[in-house]
């Protein structure tokens, strides 16, 4: 069970990446370098514009939700019994005095 969402998650990243590198910016975006360019033609311009920007955000809550989900419900919640290196330690209550210096005697 827990693959399967695994699998799913990283499905759902790779689209959001897809996506995100389509989405035109100042220098045109994934889609004109590849000779994409014509997808505007398709859809228009400004439609293309809003298909790409609501799947961004359908994609980007499913794999926040999607996160979520897999780190309450599937992770496994056993008691760990391993602690960690500070917990191993015992604790000191007390110092000991730090050591006196002892200074040489002066030379004659």
């Amino acid at each position: 069970m827990y693959a399967l969402f695994i699998v799913v998650e990283i499905i759902i990243a790779v689209l959001l990446m897809i996506v995100i590198l389509m989405q035109a910016s100042k220098g045109g975006g994934l889609a004109g370098t590849f000779g994409g360019g014509n997808i505007g033609s398709m859809f228009g311009v400004r439609r293309t514009s809003d298909f790409l920007s609501k799947t961004t955000t359908i994609l980007a809550t499913a794999f926040l939700i999607l996160a979520l989900f897999i780190n309450i419900f599937i992770l496994p919640t056993a008691e760990r019994t391993e602690q960690s290196v500070i917990q191993s330690v015992p604790s000191r209550t007390a110092l000991p005095p730090p050591p006196a210096e002892s200074t040489p005697p002066p030379r004659q």
